[in-house]
């Protein structure tokens, strides 16, 4: 007599060779699982120490361990000493807190770009804020056309130019439907025209502004203040979680556009959505730091090695790698070249177009 299908059921879970199964694949669950949370960790626990020597460098010299001590010193109300905490506090840890957030930022905008446009070559910077925001400071520097006077005039313009590429796109995406590949074709459309416009006022510059303009695009985290990190975190810190929070949407656009809708996704309007917010997270960063290359480009990628393509725990992964890379990078152009000091965005190119070269290289041979 056949047994019931519960039967069979039962006695496959009992048999020895299929438990055998089960406790290896529960084990190499297990391991990669584990791999993703030190992952995670090492990137944490190098982002906290470079942060330490970073705020330890420089022609005042404080020991590494003693900036830690008057970071506590000075929460906890309990100053020892006045000058390291003015070294610490007021100059040197508003540049380490832009860092991390700055590299934080871009990062988990490279992300939600490539797996929004479904793109291994997609960054931060691919729908035209890059050119948006240099031709806001190239008009502040070069012909002093600002929308506020002071130390801002250039912030501001860097700012609210790097909407204007948003603004094109998405205007573009609404009136005609957009597909994956329109968007990206516009953004670059858009780059070559800011780039246009940015290149005539170049021409007209004296050489000092052309100085200060190339200074200012191969990008740098010198000069931060607290109000400044704070202006940033007011973006970025939002940002990232709501890119979290919608990550479970954007692994069902990795599936395809008939995909996602079949799971119940508005894909048009969730990449607008997606669009509105990296954008705005970006040009948060870049008004403040200017240009800062391939950071959302290789973080991405060198966290999915470890952690997979599930941007639920992509999206954490690739921020703390962002953040420990671009510390990392401002301190190899703080001491290579000392006293003098090598831009982040210079360092970051450096080590972003390797890597830049063999994604081109790899797309050619198999598909994302």
């Amino acid at each position: 007599m056949d047994k019931d299908p519960i039967e069979l059921t039962v006695d496959y879970w009992l048999t020895r060779e299929h438990h055998e199964e089960d406790r290896k694949d529960l084990e190499q669950y297990r391991r990669f699982t584990l791999a993703k949370i030190i992952f995670i960790a090492v990137c944490l626990i190098i982002a906290v120490i470079v942060s330490g020597y970073a705020i330890s460098i420089g022609e005042y010299t404080i020991s590494f361990f003693t900036t830690y001590e008057r970071i506590w010193e000075h929460i906890t109300g309990n100053i020892v000493d006045s000058t390291d905490d003015y070294v610490v506090w007021e100059l040197r840890l508003p540049r380490v807190l832009g860092g991390l957030l700055a590299g934080s930022a871009l990062a988990v905008c490279g992300v939600a770009m490539q797996s929004m446009l479904k793109n291994p070559l997609a960054d931060t910077y691919t729908t035209g804020i890059s050119s948006g925001a240099s031709l806001g400071a190239t008009l502040a520097i070069c012909a002093g056309f600002t929308f506020v006077n002071g130390e801002y005039g250039i912030i501001v313009n860097a700012f609210l130019f790097s909407l204007i590429p948003m603004m094109m796109i998405l205007s573009i995406s609404k009136m005609n439907n957009a597909s994956v590949t329109t968007i990206i074709m516009a953004g670059i459309a858009v780059m070559y025209l800011f780039n246009a416009c940015n290149t005539v006022l170049k021409l007209w510059a004296t050489d000092e502004a052309l100085a200060n303009v190339y200074s200012w695009s191969v990008g740098s985290l010198t000069g931060l203040t607290w109000s400044d990190v704070a202006a940033m975190a007011l973006f970025v810190i939002p940002g990232i979680l709501i890119i979290q929070v919608i990550s479970n949407q954007m692994n069902k656009m990795m599936l395809g556009d008939e995909s996602a809708k079949a799971l119940g996704v508005e894909v048009e309007r969730f990449r607008l959505f997606c669009l509105l917010v990296t954008s705005l997270v970006a040009a948060s960063v870049v008004c403040f730091t200017g240009l800062i290359g391939f950071i959302g480009l290789v973080c991405p990628h060198i966290a999915r090695i470890f952690i997979g393509s599930d941007n639920r725990l992509l999206i954490p992964a690739s921020a703390s790698c962002g953040a420990a890379l671009l510390l990392f990078s401002d301190v190899v152009g703080r001491i290579i070249i000392a006293p003098n000091t090598l831009q982040v965005g210079v360092v970051t190119a450096f080590i972003g177009g390797p890597m830049f070269l063999y994604l081109i290289m790899k797309s050619k041979q198999q598909r994302w």
